[in-house]
């Protein structure tokens, strides 16, 4: 299933997210990583295979190949709870739901705009406050560059994100995880004159 998203996002942009995880967190910024700010008053469309609606709780839940769309940014997963009600910062809504004021991805979950992809085990975009968080064996991806974590949260509005590392949460628990960061040189690609094959160059980093 997994697989058959990753195909879809080809086709268009896509979003992964995922749902905040309680611990403590070690922070780590990405410099120059970071998404095409967005124009979160867009409409949102919601496709799915099913739709649930608890009115009173003002809960829709969408299921099965589900994709959220809003101007160039897409959301993918196995399903989306949608928190919708009147809100002035909120974005609109299908017809019959109000305003968008949540929305948390689970299952698949996969995210992408022009420029970048990232991916998730769950996903939280609370658009009131134009942030998007997500988390779970997080891969951030930009052209040839990879940063890896445990925890993303990208700011829409100004484009700017960042990835976190879980940490243990008791003394002489496991060493905490560190982000992980491949990028590759814009030249890596051609060799210098004189030499033979060889593979090419790019950076690791580990950040505490």
């Amino acid at each position: 299933m997994a697989a058959a998203h990753a195909r879809r996002a080809c086709a268009k942009p896509a979003i992964f997210a995922g749902v905040v995880i309680a611990g403590v967190l070690l922070v780590a910024q990405v410099q120059g990583q970071s998404l095409q700010q967005h124009d979160t008053s867009l409409p949102i469309e919601i496709t799915a295979d099913s739709l649930e609606v608890v009115q009173d709780r003002r809960i829709a839940t969408f299921a099965g190949n589900v994709d959220a769309v809003q101007g160039d940014l897409v959301l993918s997963a196995d399903q989306l709870r949608v928190h919708y009600g009147d809100d002035a910062d909120a974005a609109p809504a299908p017809p019959g739901m109000g305003s968008i004021r949540r929305i948390e991805a689970e299952g698949n979950v996969f995210l992408s705009s022009p420029r970048e992809t990232a991916q998730g085990e769950t996903g939280v975009y609370d658009v009131a406050a134009n942030q998007l968080t997500m988390e779970g064996a997080v891969v951030l991806t930009q052209d040839d560059n990879v940063i890896r974590g445990q925890r993303l949260e990208i700011d829409l509005v100004s484009g700017r994100s960042r990835m976190l590392a879980a940490v243990p949460s008791t003394e002489g628990g496991a060493a905490p995880q560190r982000v992980r960061a491949l990028f590759t040189p814009e030249n890596s690609a051609e060799p210098s004159d004189g030499s033979t094959d060889q593979p090419a160059a790019a950076a690791e980093a580990g950040a505490k």
